[in-house]
Order: C-alpha cells, then sequence, then structure tokens
C-alpha cells in the first residue's frame, strides 16, 4: 500500500484526506491519505519516516517552516519561499508548490480585463503563492497584513476602490471562527470587485458574505484546493 499524507497542526477539518481518499478508491488504488498533526515541526521533523510514504503535503503553519528540513526546491518553490507538496525521490526531499498553480488556475477563469490590480490580505505561505500567481497573471498587487509598509489600520477607501482584485489569505474566518473577517472598508466594494477568499470551510466566510451583499463576485478556495492537490498528485506520480 501506498501512504501519503498532510503535515500541519491542526488538522481537524482538513481538505486533503478525504479528497485523496476518496480519488484512491474511485481509482481501486491500494493507497491511503492521512492527517498528519504537528505540534511542534523542530522536534518532530529530525525524527519522522519519510521513507514511509510515497508523497506528503504542508499546510498552515509549516509551509515556510519545512523548508529547512528538505533536501531540495522546485524552481518555483524556491522563487515563492513557501511549500505545500514535498516529492520523495530517490530518498531526496524536493519541495513543491503547488498552491500559486491552484490559484491561478481558480482565478484566471473568472477575472475580467478591468481587473488590473489586488490587495492581498496576509503575509505568510498561501500569501506568497498568491503573489507569485498575480505575477504570472500580470495582475499589479499590494499587500495588506497586520504589520508593515500596508496595514489594516493605514488601509482607505479608495485603496478598496482602485483595486478591484481582492484575496484574503488569511485564517479569518475559518471554523470554527466564522464570524471573523478581515478588516477593510467594506463601504467601498463595488459589483466590479472580484473577492476571493482562499478558505473552504465555511464553504462562504463572513468575508465574502459582507462583499457579495455589496455586489461583489466572490469565490471560496474550494476549487483552488482540489487544483492544488491535482498538481501535487502529478508531481508524485511522474
Amino acid at each position: 500500500m501506498k501512504r501519503y499524507g498532510l503535515i500541519g497542526y491542526p488538522l481537524t477539518h482538513s481538505f486533503s484526506p478525504s479528497f485523496f481518499n476518496e480519488k484512491f478508491s474511485e481509482l481501486n488504488l491500494d493507497a491511503t491519505y492521512a492527517s498528519i498533526e504537528i505540534e511542534d515541526l523542530s522536534n518532530a521533523m529530525p525524527r519522522f519516516e519519510f521513507s514511509l510514504y510515497h508523497g506528503l503535503n504542508v499546510t498552515i503553519p509549516y509551509k515556510e517552516q519545512i523548508i529547512p528540513f528538505l533536501d531540495g526546491l522546485s524552481n518555483e518553490a524556491q522563487l515563492i519561499g513557501a511549500v505545500n507538496c514535498i516529492e520523495i525521490a530517490e530518498d531526496k526531499l524536493i519541495g513543491h508548490n503547488t498552491d500559486w498553480i491552484g490559484f491561478k488556475q481558480a482565478i484566471e477563469r473568472i477575472i475580467k480585463p478591468y481587473h488590473q490590480s489586488a490587495l492581498v490580505l496576509g503575509s505568510g505561505g498561501s500569501s506568497k503563492a498568491v503573489k507569485f500567481a498575480l505575477e504570472a497573471l500580470k495582475i499589479n498587487y499590494q499587500v495588506i497584513s497586520r504589520t508593515g509598509v500596508n496595514t489594516y489600520e493605514a488601509l482607505q477607501q479608495k485603496d478598496v476602490e482602485t483595486n478591484l482584485v481582492i484575496i484574503n489569505t488569511t485564517p479569518l474566518g475559518m471554523y470554527p471562527n466564522v464570524q471573523l473577517k478581515p478588516a477593510i472598508p467594506f463601504a467601498a466594494i463595488t459589483k466590479y470587485h472580484l473577492v476571493f477568499d482562499l478558505i473552504y470551510n465555511p464553504l462562504e466566510t463572513a468575508f465574502l458574505k459582507e462583499c457579495k451583499a455589496h455586489g461583489a463576485q466572490v469565490k471560496n478556495g474550494l476549487e483552488m484546493l482540489e487544483l492544488q492537490a491535482e498538481a501535487s498528485w502529478e508531481i508524485w506520480n511522474r
């Protein structure tokens, strides 16, 4: 039996195990995919038995922290600076990033010609993948975070009015804290805005509901998750 898994913490409501195990069942494959909850990555990695697995995914909060424990990175993962997929080949651990692929494929189907600039909410590993995809799509962006040059406190209505794509890469609004949402000037949201939330549980976050109420086109992260998972599967089986 081939074994695959997802490294992260916590993983109570993670998407990947059910997605891959259903896929294995449909393809009649002798394989399994498990959640691998690790509370202390630095302590666990030196003792982790990578040889037992044929491929691994990585989720929050370890997409950046996992890198020092790998033998190498794909070009994209090196440029992005975050890993969500580990290829195990010839006893080598190679980090890849398929988040950017999933996001790019999911958003490029719905962007309009006037979607020329974006606000990226959050500055973690997922944000890095989103930025890489936006660069590939030639969409300008600015990152909004709790600290740094562009903060939520400094975000003004005109910033929202002039950036018609808004992407939430933070965990705000994820189950079970479904009432939370990024603090932006929602009054500036219009029917011309495209708002993308990487969260998929719940399918419609408080953030998306608020933007939708102001007329925006909204999209959750479920399709992105499916697309990045398929890209991981291709890497493990090439």
